[in-house]
C-alpha cells in the first residue's frame, strides 16, 4: 500500500460573493427609522425607569405574573400605550409600567401584535 500526501485545497473563499444582506440605511437602521429611540439612551430616561420600578415595588405589572425582581437589568419600563414618537406619551409616568423581561418580550409583544395593547 502506497502512502499519498494530502494536497492542499485551493483557497476559493475570496472569490465567492457575499451572501450577507444589509439594510439600505446601513448601521443606522432602526434609530434612523425611529429617531425618538435616542431618548432611551438619556439620563432622564434612566432616572425615570428607576422611579417607575420603585413605584411598582420592582414587581411585574402583567396580569397573572407579579414577579418581584431586584436585578433591574431583568426589568423593562414599558409604555402601556405605544407612544410612536409622541413626546407627551413617552415621558408620561402614568403611561409606563414595570414588566419582567419574559412578560415584556413574550406576552406583551404577542398582545401588541394582535392589536390588543392593554
Amino acid at each position: 500500500m502506497t502512502k499519498r500526501r494530502l494536497q492542499s485545497l485551493p483557497v476559493r473563499l475570496a472569490s465567492l460573493p457575499s451572501r450577507l444582506v444589509t439594510f439600505d440605511s446601513g448601521d443606522r437602521g432602526r434609530s434612523q427609522a425611529s429617531p425618538w429611540r435616542k431618548r432611551y439612551k438619556t439620563a432622564r430616561w434612566y432616572a425615570l425607569r428607576l422611579r417607575i420600578f420603585a413605584r411598582d415595588g420592582y414587581r411585574c405589572q402583567w396580569p397573572g405574573c407579579g414577579r418581584i425582581e431586584s436585578n433591574t437589568s431583568l426589568l423593562v419600563a414599558d409604555h402601556r400605550t405605544a407612544h410612536r414618537g409622541d413626546e407627551r406619551l413617552f415621558w408620561d409616568e402614568a403611561n409606563i409600567q414595570t414588566l419582567c423581561k419574559p412578560c415584556h418580550d413574550g406576552a406583551k409583544q404577542r398582545a401588541e401584535q394582535r392589536g390588543r395593547s392593554r
